[in-house]
């Protein structure tokens, strides 16, 4: 009886641990065609070491999605975060992958981008700006992250870096791995 309680209460706080991720408002202004609670997206492209990279291939796992540029200084600023506070802390898990997305520009600017942040976590290519547009509207700008947790759910969203909401999404990705 004692066991069948205790799994009741972890089953619980699971759920609740979800839907309490999942019932973050994202603002109108941040520029999203996606909701959280939706499948994410799939997309097929090559990453910047010429491996294909099909998102429906890492279901199972949690997903995190940061969407960046060259010319972006905002993502200039915010992938060190990326690198050191999630990336170094969890790349050696199986259950998690992190992919930055280039916005349609060429290989050679991708690979020097990486170098100059630097930043270790592999970097895809998104020609034309196909995989971006469709997590996001035309003409929206491009710092932003998604996080997609094992079913393939978009569970949140972030726009800009600002440390704050940075900090919840760290919160957030650290639960899903739990």
């Amino acid at each position: 009886m004692k066991l069948f309680t205790f799994i009741l209460l972890m089953s619980t706080l699971t759920i609740s641990t979800q839907a309490q991720v999942v019932q973050k408002e994202i603002p109108a202004d941040y520029g999203y065609i996606v909701k959280i609670g939706q499948q994410a997206p799939d997309f097929t492209t090559v990453s910047a070491e010429g491996r294909t990279v099909r998102l429906s291939d890492f279901k199972g796992k949690v997903v995190m999605l940061q969407f960046t540029a060259s010319w972006c200084g905002v993502c200039r600023k915010e992938m060190p975060h990326i690198e050191k506070d999630i990336w170094q802390k969890h790349k050696n898990k199986e259950d998690f992958a992190l992919f930055g997305i280039d916005l349609d520009e060429p290989l050679e600017k991708v690979q020097k981008f990486a170098e100059q942040i630097p930043v270790s976590y592999p970097l895809l290519l998104d020609p034309e700006g196909k995989i971006f547009y469709s997590y996001a509207e035309k003409g929206a700008g491009v710092t932003r992250n998604v996080i997609i947790d094992r079913e393939g759910k978009i569970v949140y969203m972030t726009r800009l870096y600002k440390e704050e909401e940075f900090n919840e999404m760290k919160t957030v990705i650290d639960k899903l791995l739990k």
